[in-house]
């Protein structure tokens, strides 16, 4: 009989992403963070890799609410992306936390190759209190556009 347990989710760090994302045209990226975050910090752009990233809230703005309905919006975009439970599916968001809680939120849901983008989008706050100087996508200089 199948384990049916929900797999551990891997922190992946961002380089390590865009890498296995280039590998994989079946790998999907999902953006948690809000949509302030998107507007005013901007998102990764995989049209480098002739993909979109994918957009969904995990929590609300600005009440920061998680959505309770949140596996099952995002189950049913990647299935009309034709995304399979055994995909590859990296979350990302600022740092690395709200990602986590969404991979495992989609694991648990029954996606079995959930992934944290580990550094996230901006990364932690440095010594000065800015983000993207020590760590994250933006940092590693991957491609991002404004939102």
């Amino acid at each position: 009989m199948e384990n049916i347990a929900a797999s551990p989710v891997e922190d992946v760090p961002v380089l390590e992403t865009w890498e296995r994302l280039k590998a994989d045209p079946k790998a999907v990226l999902v953006d948690v963070r809000t949509r302030a975050e998107w507007s005013f910090v901007g998102i990764p752009d995989l049209s480098g890799l002739g993909r979109e990233v994918l957009l969904m809230e995990w929590q609300t703005f600005p009440d920061s609410r998680i959505a309770s309905d949140f596996p099952d919006r995002l189950g049913a975009a990647l299935e009309a992306r034709g995304v399979k439970t055994t995909d590859q599916i990296f979350f990302i968001c600022r740092s690395g936390g709200r990602s986590r809680m969404a991979a495992e939120a989609m694991a648990a849901a029954g996606y079995r190759r959930c992934l944290n983008v580990a550094e996230g989008f901006e990364g932690p706050i440095d010594a000065d209190r800015h983000r993207s100087q020590i760590a994250g996508w933006k940092f590693a200089r991957l491609a991002w556009v404004q939102g």
